[in-house]
């Protein structure tokens, strides 16, 4: 089984207040969980790749664990995305060992989670940074919860690292008003509606 040591853990959290119009009742909270963990498979084709998904596991319990904490328990969380950047000496592919690992862990603690986790994926370089996307956490056709988060970690990736991160978010964004499904409606049978 391939390993993943971990660096560097970093947590962010953000309160937006406002967008330049009125302050609204509640900010919008967003918070992101990131690990900076060397790639066993950096510098090298390797053919099976699957079994670094079981790996990383682990990484994707304690970084929801530690979103979860920052934005002060599942209460609130309504939004989530994932992420990864690989080192130069990697591919993206490595960055899709994600998908499993960091959104079943936070489909799993937060119970009820239908919608599929938005991701973003790529190859940068030393200090590169990532938009990642957020959805709703049950109903893709949510639209006053389409952001994005910006994530970076100023000393990685090196070329044999990874940086996995997990976003959620309590919310929809601020002044948020260009329709679709609202949140009162979700059904959360299908993951989308």
């Amino acid at each position: 089984m391939p390993e993943f040591p971990i660096r560097r853990i970093s947590v962010l959290t953000e309160e937006i207040l406002h967008e330049g119009g009125p302050a609204p009742a509640e900010p919008r909270r967003r918070a992101a969980a990131m690990a900076l963990v060397r790639n066993p498979f950096a510098g090298r084709y390797v053919e099976e790749l699957q079994a670094g998904m079981e790996a990383l596991k682990p990484l994707g319990l304690m970084l929801t664990d530690r979103v979860i904490a920052a934005l002060g328990g599942i209460g609130a969380i309504d939004g989530y995305g994932k992420g990864a950047i690989v080192g130069t000496g990697g591919e993206i592919e490595h960055g899709a060992l994600w998908h499993v690992p960091g959104g079943y862990a936070m489909r799993d603690r937060l119970g009820k989670a239908k919608a599929i986790v938005p991701s973003a994926i790529k190859v940068g370089a030393f200090g590169a940074s990532l938009d990642i996307p957020i959805g709703h956490v049950n109903a893709a056709y949510v639209r006053s919860h389409f952001d994005a988060m910006t994530v970076s970690m100023p000393d990685g990736p090196r070329p044999d690292e990874i940086l996995f991160c997990l976003i959620m978010a309590c919310g929809p964004r601020v002044h948020n008003r260009m329709g679709g499904l609202a949140t009162a409606d979700v059904k959360g049978e299908d993951g989308l509606r």
